[in-house]
């Protein structure tokens, strides 16, 4: 009766946000019209045969058709957000090819605005109506919560249901697997009773869903529970007790929809965060390209005059997760120079994992000053381009710096390796330990955010014209 019930709900919420779409339109077209003329309504109403499917599309897919007591405000206007960027992206494509001349821009930018604000206000009307129902005891989910008895798997449940009392959710009170306690309360709940007489309490009692809370090494032993609870057709939830796995996140997805799958990964950056990266990465690549292939006749001849060799210096780098590469730069060392490098690690300044001198005998006349203005560095907006680097990221490492890694290092190597990144705007000529160059590079896969990532590039730019780029 309650998937029914929710069923239910989640049609009619479909009916009711696309009414408040059409409104939006609406609202859009009367007021525009009232400051600038407009063609009668009809004129712009084929744009709801393109904002209907891909509104019904992104919003099913940001899961705003159903509950979302679990949703924080915060949370509700980024997934809105997304839905108007991606949908305002593809109509905003459609009124170009369609009518791109004499669609007004103003009603666009309107209804994109008026239908953000309107189903932010209804979605949080409906989150103050569904409050209000249960503040009269009506629309609770009552849980009971199964415990091995040690109750440390259960107390941040516990807590979270009680900080969240907006959820809508009621512990009745606990099972428990192992020796049933002296007192009678568990977390000022009551104790109904010990496992084996979990289908009893059930039918007892009124129980929507039964929550597991229990060691991973136990759960094999509620088996038989859980698949007589489903006989009953009963929900059943597992919480598993884990250890503190620091800033690893956590998430459980079904495998093609058929197997559950928890994965534990510690980079910051989801599916859609990437895919916002990469069109910074390429539209970024391709201007610097263009300054590249301007100044490339004026560097290739500089640094054919000043020594012999290639003018591009091509090196095996690691990348993601191990990926091999070839890294592209202007040469600004002597052909030998790699040959010469074994000589002057006696003269390596820095401490760790990587390998660098002050006054290198190896680097040419010319490659000091492409070192120093950063010049040298713009043939990787190849690399870039071709998804091995990132505008903004880590260093990327040379094999032999890798083979020296602690196991902590290597988690800089998560994530594609960029031109320029934290430790590059952040004084690398005073940085001296590996560590501390690595400790920049997780904080900054820790903390990422596109925004994170524009403050890198205009602080790279501020450093090389201030003539601190020097590597």
């Amino acid at each position: 009766m309650l998937r029914e019930q929710a069923r239910l709900i989640n049609r009619l919420s479909v009916v009711v946000n696309f009414a408040v779409i059409i409104a939006a339109f609406l609202c859009a077209y009367f007021v525009w019209n009232y400051y600038q003329s407009l063609h009668p309504i009809y004129y712009y109403s084929w744009m709801l045969l393109v904002v209907v499917p891909v509104w019904f599309y992104l919003l099913s897919k940001y899961q705003l058709f159903s509950s979302i007591r679990f949703v924080g405000l915060l949370e509700l206007c980024q997934r809105l957000g997304a839905v108007h960027f991606f949908g305002g992206t593809i109509l905003a494509a459609t009124i170009f090819f369609v009518d791109r001349l004499t669609f007004s821009r103003g009603l666009f930018a309107l209804f994109l605005v008026c239908s953000f604000l309107l189903l932010v206000g209804l979605h949080l009307s409906r989150r103050l109506l569904l409050a209000a129902v249960r503040s009269r005891g009506m629309n609770f989910r009552r849980l009971l919560v199964v415990d091995d008895g040690d109750c440390t798997c259960s107390r941040r449940f516990v807590d979270l249901v009680e900080e969240h009392a907006d959820w809508g959710l009621r512990l009745e009170g606990y099972i428990l697997t192992g020796k049933l306690p002296q007192q009678q309360t568990v977390f000022s709940y009551p104790v109904l009773g010990h496992v084996d007489r979990l289908l009893d309490v059930c039918k007892q009692n009124p129980v929507d869903e039964v929550v597991f809370c229990l060691p991973l090494t136990r759960v094999f032993e509620v088996e038989e529970h859980v698949a007589a609870l489903q006989e009953m057709g009963m929900t059943t939830r597992m919480v598993l007790g884990l250890s503190d796995l620091g800033r690893c996140r956590r998430e459980l997805v079904m495998f093609h929809g058929e197997l559950p799958i928890l994965t534990f990964h510690t980079k910051s950056l989801d599916a859609q965060q990437l895919f916002l990266k990469r069109i910074v990465d390429v539209v970024g690549a391709m201007i610097g390209l263009l300054f590249l292939c301007l100044m490339m006749p004026f560097v290739a001849l500089a640094i054919k005059l000043d020594s012999p060799g290639p003018i591009f210096f091509g090196q095996s780098r690691i990348g993601q997760n191990g990926r091999v590469f070839r890294c592209w730069k202007f040469r600004s060392m002597y052909v030998d120079a790699e040959e010469r490098k074994q000589e002057l690690f006696d003269r390596n300044e820095m401490r760790g994992a990587i390998f660098k001198i002050s006054d290198d005998p190896r680097i040419t006349r010319v490659g000091k000053f492409l070192r120093k203005s950063s010049i040298d560095e713009f043939p990787q907006f190849w690399n870039v381009f071709k998804g091995e680097m990132s505008l903004v990221g880590t260093r990327p490492p040379t094999s032999d710096e890798v083979a020296s890694y602690e196991n902590w290092h290597r988690r800089r190597i998560s994530i594609k390796p960029g031109i320029t990144g934290m430790w590059q705007v952040s004084g690398r000529n005073e940085i001296s330990d590996f560590d501390e160059i690595v400790r920049l590079d997780l904080k900054y896969i820790d903390t990422w955010s596109l925004w994170l990532d524009l403050k890198l590039l205009a602080r790279t730019v501020w450093v090389v014209l201030a003539g601190r780029g020097s590597c």
